[in-house]
């Protein structure tokens, strides 16, 4: 059976043996992507810029356009919003501490759709896009400000949404407003230095008079 399995492995065709090193070589890029968050956003930034400035220049596929727009929404409201759906059960909060006190378990916050997620699906559908802006199939023709208004107002509806959950659940999804780490109720008693006792002066004693000093030894017999 190992030989028929390596077999199959060196037998197969040049295009399955092409993808698969594509694949596994993109995973290694993304994985080592990860930690560099900044840089990953900035390529997305551009390639946004570089979408709009063609659909400007095109003076056309609006539909596709607005087609990413709704889809980046999704993906956003996704970023803020917990895994937990808080709506359904009345479990816990999240991230919130339990008690009035600040003195419960500290549960973070995580989120429904990952940064490293949210950032890769949105890049993949601004390519996509770029790619559709090639066949003139998808270019339909529309009145864009209708689509741009329609967008406006279905933007601020979902975010009104998802400003009312944030408040109705008490959470802010993100590190903006980090609280102080509790420090108890204790007073915090600083350690005193240890003193080092000063040993009382000691007074030199007495050299004994010697005979040549001068003075007479008095005989009381």
């Amino acid at each position: 059976m190992a030989q028929t399995t390596s077999n199959d492995i060196t037998h197969k065709p040049f295009i399955q043996r092409l993808i698969f090193s594509l694949r596994r070589r993109s995973q290694i890029l993304l994985d080592k992507s990860t930690p560099h968050s900044v840089l990953r956003w900035i390529g997305f930034a551009v390639l946004a810029l570089l979408y709009l400035l063609r659909v400007w220049y095109l003076q056309g596929f609006y539909i596709v356009t607005y087609g990413l727009g709704i889809y980046l929404l999704n993906l956003f409201i996704g970023f803020l919003q917990p895994q937990d759906d808080m709506d359904a059960n009345d479990g816990p909060r999240l991230p919130t501490f339990a008690g009035q006190d600040d003195e419960a378990e500290f549960q973070p916050f995580i989120r429904r759709v990952p940064e490293f997620k949210f950032w890769w699906s949105a890049t993949k559908a601004v390519v996509i896009s770029m790619m559709m802006t090639l066949f003139s199939i998808f270019d339909i023709p529309v009145f864009w400000p209708i689509l741009l208004l329609y967008f406006i107002v279905l933007f601020t509806i979902t975010m009104k949404r998802q400003i009312e959950h944030m408040i109705k659940h008490s959470y802010i999804p993100c590190d903006c407003f980090k609280k102080k780490k509790y420090k108890g109720k204790h007073k915090i008693v600083k350690k005193k230095e240890k003193v080092i006792p000063v040993m009382p002066k000691v007074r030199q004693p007495i050299r004994s008079l010697n005979a040549t000093s001068g003075m007479k030894k008095v005989n009381r017999d």
